[in-house]
């Protein structure tokens, strides 16, 4: 596994995670099966869901770095399949993930390494940055190649009992309700002190590349 440093959060990561959508997640022991009763079913898990933010999932590269040209563009790379694992047999929550990096360049020529800097973000309650840290992922292009494959991996533990609901929460969700009840059709969601217990109890880690400020803004607007 790539050896990963932490680092402070800078504002380009934390826009980035505000506009996060997971491409993927994973599931575990320990589901917590919310049925109301009345038909509608989900589940929890304490495993942490796993995916890319938007707007970080790709990078571009300019030659030179200046230029915004089509005709400039350098290497152009994406963070793909990605995989996911979970244990939550111990006190720590265990969340890794494993991708793939597709990159293309214009030129072909020479045999080439490209790296590039990506991130891994531990958030409680979709807003809360808990940690970061920073690794990079080299793609090989052989001579006269001008499509390649990088991977890179990441890993972080969780408090279990900061992932777990308290007791009186976990009744409101599960509580059996039945039709005719005066609370059968109402969504203990709607709540909000059982909204807040959830969303406080929910982590994620997100990979992306670390991007620049141009970088995130040429993607945005792209």
């Amino acid at each position: 596994m790539p050896r990963m440093k932490s680092s402070k959060t800078s504002p380009v990561a934390v826009t980035a995670l505000l506009m996060a959508g997971l491409l993927t997640g994973c599931a575990g022991d320990n589901e917590l099966d919310v049925t109301s009763g009345v038909g509608v079913t989900a589940s929890r898990s304490l495993c942490p869901a796993v995916g890319v933010p938007v707007q970080t999932g790709d990078v571009t590269l300019f030659n030179p770095a200046s230029s915004r040209d089509a005709r400039a563009i350098d290497v152009v790379a994406t963070i793909t399949n990605v995989r996911t694992q979970c244990s939550d047999a111990g006190e720590r929550v265990y969340a890794g993930a494993t991708f793939d990096v597709i990159a293309s360049r214009r030129d072909g020529a020479e045999a080439r390494d490209v790296q590039l800097p990506y991130f891994a973000t531990v958030v409680q309650g979709q807003t809360n940055v808990v940690s970061k840290q920073t690794a990079m992922v080299t793609v090989h292009f052989d001579a006269g190649q001008t499509r390649a494959k990088g991977a890179g991996q990441a890993g972080a533990y969780i408090n279990r009992e900061a992932a777990s609901l308290p007791d009186d929460i976990r009744e409101k969700i599960t509580r059996k309700r039945k039709v005719g009840d005066a609370d059968a059709a109402l969504d203990p969601m709607a709540d909000p002190a059982v909204k807040a217990a959830v969303a406080k109890a929910s982590f994620e880690l997100l990979v992306g590349f670390q991007l620049t400020q141009d970088q995130l803004q040429y993607n945005v607007t792209r």
